[in-house]
């Protein structure tokens, strides 16, 4: 199994990781019902977020804790779902990826849902 190298196996690691997230009825209203995702446009944003945090590509210019905060005051996001999220992220690069690379993006999966959780956490007590 190889590490992962370039843009195409993102995307094929954010493809794998959507499905599981839209196949599990735990999660998946979050996407198809509160935020109503288009998945051949959001694909691409993910490749290039995740392109520029792994690869040093650059590119990525949202503010996805803003995204996420914004999801939020929709649908409390809470600490199970961001379980439940990186149980299917962990998955889905194991499944398909062995690498420094690969155990870069699972730490920083894990920073990412720590982070939004704390500021999800400040939202709320506001």
């Amino acid at each position: 199994m190889n590490d992962i190298q370039n843009q195409d196996d993102l995307y094929l690691l954010v493809d794998e990781f959507y499905k599981k997230l839209l196949s599990d009825e735990s999660i998946s209203y979050i996407f198809t019902d509160v935020v109503k995702i288009k998945l051949e446009e959001h694909l691409p944003i993910l490749v290039t977020f995740w392109s520029q945090a792994i690869l040093g590509t650059g590119g990525y210019t949202n503010n996805l804790t803003q995204i996420h905060l914004d999801v939020n005051t929709r649908e409390y996001l809470s600490p199970e779902l961001f379980k439940i999220w990186l149980q299917h992220f962990y998955a889905s690069v194991d499944e398909n990826f062995k690498g420094e690379k690969a155990e870069q993006i699972k730490t920083q999966a894990l920073s990412i849902a720590t982070i939004m959780q704390i500021k999800i956490a400040q939202q709320k007590s506001q």
